[in-house]
């Protein structure tokens, strides 16, 4: 297509933009909660890997993930309360749908990359926030509730973004702005991945 860079920017801004509309809200529902209920702010921890999902399902581009991340936080930062960490913030969440494929080269599309990115999210998201939840205070059951609960939220959160994109695929959508694959490098294994 001749149009692909710009169809595919058009597509990340889109994603990013619908990204906002959703984490804008989520962000401040999530400071309000984490001040009277930490646990129940993890919950709802994997709406910020949502939109960079979409976006590495349905466009299988390198960085599509961290272009939507950036975008999302740029259009965040003006209402989160937070300033510029806003980007930083869904630039390091973004990185996480990225990952699983940066270490394959992106050379696959296939589905379970999706969720071991979320699976390494699922861990280090805790050990990194380990003082901010004070999670060395917690017992050894709720310990291993935090982690589950972590990994439970950024794997749902995969599993939606992966089911929102098969269906804009499926629709027609990002039609063309996907590059092609060379025979014998395999797209995908779902909708998303069919050309």
């Amino acid at each position: 297509m001749k149009n692909a860079p710009t169809a595919y920017l058009i597509t990340c801004a889109v994603i990013g933009v619908a990204g906002a509309v959703l984490l804008a809200p989520a962000n401040w529902l999530s400071t309000a909660v984490f001040a009277a209920a930490p646990f129940a702010a993890v919950a709802i921890a994997g709406l910020w890997l949502l939109p960079a999902v979409i976006a590495m399902r349905l466009l299988q581009r390198p960085g599509a993930g961290l272009l939507v991340g950036l975008i999302s936080g740029l259009v965040i930062m003006p209402f989160s309360g937070y300033g510029y960490m806003s980007i930083a913030t869904n630039l390091w969440w973004a990185f996480f749908a990225e990952l699983a494929f940066l270490l394959v080269g992106y050379q696959r599309w296939w589905t379970w990359l999706h969720y071991a990115g979320a699976a390494i999210l699922g861990i280090v998201y805790p050990l990194l926030a380990w003082v901010s939840f004070d999670l060395g205070s917690l017992s050894t059951p709720a310990l291993i509730g935090f982690f589950a609960l972590t990994l439970a939220s950024v794997l749902a959160a995969t599993a939606i973004g992966i089911l929102i994109a098969d269906r804009l695929a499926k629709a027609g959508v990002a039609r063309g702005v996907r590059p092609k694959r060379r025979w014998g490098v395999p797209a995908g294994d779902g909708p998303a991945g069919q050309h």
